[in-house]
Order: structure tokens, then sequence, then C-alpha cells
């Protein structure tokens, strides 16, 4: 089983996103902020970190250049989320290594799709 650690501080779309990869086969943990989410990543060993851009505490860029900067999760697909949709949120998150960038909103069957390539071995 897939496992996936969603890092979102939206309840609504943390609910939804865990909905549709739990029917898709996916075991989804969830974090509301990226306050616990380096000790949560090393702890769990996700297979995939989906990480929204903005969170309160720690940025989700801040969160993945420490993803990044780690040999033992330097390696771990990391899509990223956001509402803004700006290209320069997108570099940010390309020069600092995101797999795969999604902007808010996104259909299901885009995140399911994004999921699987992304955790496919």
């Amino acid at each position: 089983m897939t496992q996936v650690l969603l890092i979102e501080d939206e309840p609504n779309i943390s609910e939804a996103i865990r909905f549709i990869l739990s029917r898709d086969g996916c075991n989804v943990t969830t974090l509301h902020s990226g306050v616990d989410a380096l000790d949560s990543i090393r702890a769990k060993r996700p297979d995939l970190l989906i990480l929204d851009l903005m969170l309160p505490g720690v940025s989700g860029l801040e969160i993945l250049s420490a993803v990044r900067a780690d040999p033992e999760t330097a390696a771990l697909p990391v899509m990223m989320l956001t509402a803004k949709g700006q290209g320069k949120d997108r570099e940010a998150a390309e020069r600092a290594g995101v797999s795969r960038f999604m902007t808010k909103p996104f259909s299901n069957d885009d995140m399911r799709a994004a999921v699987r390539a992304l955790t496919a071995r």
C-alpha cells in the first residue's frame, strides 16, 4: 500500500485529498502545519509527500528544501500544491527540487494520476 504524507492546512482540501487517495489504495497521513513535518517524514518514511506551499509555521518551500538537503529523504517524491499558480512560486519550487507542481483547484482524476505517476516503481 502506498504511504502518502499530506501536509495541508485547509481541512476541506486535506479531507478531500485523503478521501480520493484512500479510495485509490493509498494510506494517507495528514498534518495541518509544517512545524512537525520533518520529524513526521523521518518517522513515517512515506512513498510520497504532498505539500501545500503556504503553511502556518514553516512554509512548504522550507520543508521541501530541508527534505532535499537530508540524504535520508533527498529522493522522496514531493508534489507541491498551491492556490497561487504564479510563475515565481513554480520556479522557486522547481529550484528547490519539487517533483510535481499542482495548482488548486485540481480534478480528482489529475490528483490520482499525479500520485500514481510519482509512486510508480
